[in-house]
């Protein structure tokens, strides 16, 4: 979720003044977050956005441009920072602010507690909505249940189902033939070839084409490799 906005205002006159968020500014933090937010997202799902506070401590010089921007390997995902900087001062300047993401959505949730090792069965979840930004790993937000899956880890009752508590899956083994697609706007290509590596579920695998050039992909089946485009 990236985004920039220029915000055109001045700073308090005067000598270094502690950092605090003019009105204008937590505005437009709030609508540059919400906004990448919404473009990140499924349309059904609710977002919220909590803009905090910068360190207190810190001493600003008098600015009278200042930049909103999400800095570089921010993810506006639960827990996030964005940045304010000072394009036009005697001081250029550059900060941080708190911010926290909560994105609501329906998603698979367990409906009793279950221990690692456990099969998933259909009486063991439910689709409610829950908090997919309470936690880095993705909740799994698929139409069918994940049943037949195995927990790496326990789960409590009401908890969402993620990714990191269900064992990966190994789709095929090294040296089994594969089928390879490459999908785009308006045209999919298939192709075979024979994997050098184990396809693990979501992981890169190394491919040998007919012609005899390898190429990477991601392992996404059984048998089932998606190439990059």
């Amino acid at each position: 979720m990236k985004a920039v906005v220029v915000l055109a205002m001045g700073w308090v006159v005067g000598s270094h003044a502690q950092a605090s968020l003019l009105p204008q500014w937590r505005a437009d933090l709030q609508r540059l977050t919400e906004d990448a937010v919404r473009a990140a997202v499924p349309a059904p799902a609710q977002s919220s956005v909590e803009v905090g506070e910068p360190d207190s401590r810190l001493r600003l010089a008098p600015c009278a441009q200042v930049q909103a921007f999400v800095p570089p390997g921010q993810s506006l995902w639960g827990r996030s920072r964005v940045g304010l900087r000072c394009l036009q001062g005697a001081v250029r300047w550059s900060i941080t602010v708190p911010v926290h993401v909560r994105v609501l959505a329906e998603a698979w949730a367990a409906t009793q507690p279950l221990p690692a090792g456990a099969t998933l069965g259909l009486e063991h979840v439910v689709r409610r909505r829950v908090e997919l930004t309470a936690e880095v790993s993705p909740a799994l937000a698929q139409a069918e249940p994940p049943v037949g899956r195995v927990l790496a880890r326990p789960i409590e009752a009401g908890d969402a189902v993620r990714q990191h508590h269900l064992r990966q899956r190994q789709w095929f083994a090294a040296g089994a033939p594969v089928q390879l697609r490459l999908a785009g706007a308006g045209f999919s290509i298939r192709t075979e070839g024979q994997a050098l590596t184990p396809g693990w579920e979501g992981q890169t695998v190394r491919v040998k084409l007919e012609s005899g050039r390898t190429v990477l992909g991601q392992a996404v089946g059984p048998h089932e490799v998606e190439l990059p485009w």
